[in-house]
């Protein structure tokens, strides 16, 4: 039986293949890495909850995309019922840096006049001596898209979790601002059961001081 949780969140993870999304997924839902590149046909499907804060448990619906352009007419469909997404980059891989504008700008196109947000992960941090892309010219990418930059390795096992957890919270801090909600025929958030009621934080604070339980 599934375990209760306020909210739902869809993310999607993009980039070119062999970037290692699928290493990424693994890691996070299921703490273990494995060599093998496979490329995803499609779609695959992967969940994990995460407890934001006392009280609140999110459950992520994880999607990785396949990289390659033939699938893209796939992959284009799951676009706009996602809150989130991971644009992921290969740190070895100069091309794959320079492909995360053109993700970004499909996958932002295709959602108007709805936003998504993102978090950009430079992975493979592990192979240093191989690296292609420094870590300024990321956090200068990440600053110009307005976004978070974290680097990554689902080998060493290093970040991961903070990635995804980065980009939880601030869904949620924009959800606890009114900036994003539930919505009729979108999956990209879903109340459960138990959905906790939210404030801006500066009426959270205010009911938090006149509680004397």
């Amino acid at each position: 039986m599934d375990t209760l949780w306020q909210y739902q969140f869809r993310i999607i993870l993009l980039g070119d293949s062999t970037v290692g999304k699928s290493s990424l997924l693994k890691r996070f839902t299921d703490g273990v890495y494995s060599d093998a590149a496979d490329p995803t046909v499609g779609v695959d499907f992967y969940a994990r909850s995460l407890d934001i804060e006392p009280g609140v448990k999110i459950k992520l619906q994880l999607w990785d995309t396949a990289g390659q352009e033939r699938f893209r007419s796939i992959t284009t469909s799951y676009y706009r019922n996602s809150v989130g997404g991971l644009l992921v980059f290969d740190l070895t891989n100069r091309k794959t840096f320079d492909h995360v504008r053109e993700w970004h700008r499909e996958v932002s196109e295709h959602i108007l006049p709805h936003h998504m947000v993102y978090i950009l992960i430079g992975h493979k941090s592990d192979l240093s001596r191989d690296r292609k892309v420094t870590r300024d010219e990321a956090e200068q990418l990440a600053a110009e898209l307005g976004i978070c930059y974290v680097e990554t390795s689902a080998k060493c096992n290093s970040n991961v979790e903070r990635a995804f957890e980065l980009l939880t919270r601030d869904i949620y801090e924009l959800m606890k601002m009114g900036e994003i909600s539930t919505r009729d025929g979108w999956d990209g958030v879903k109340s459960g059961l138990t959905a906790k009621v939210l404030y801006p934080a500066e009426e959270e604070a205010e009911r938090e001081k006149s509680c004397n339980c």
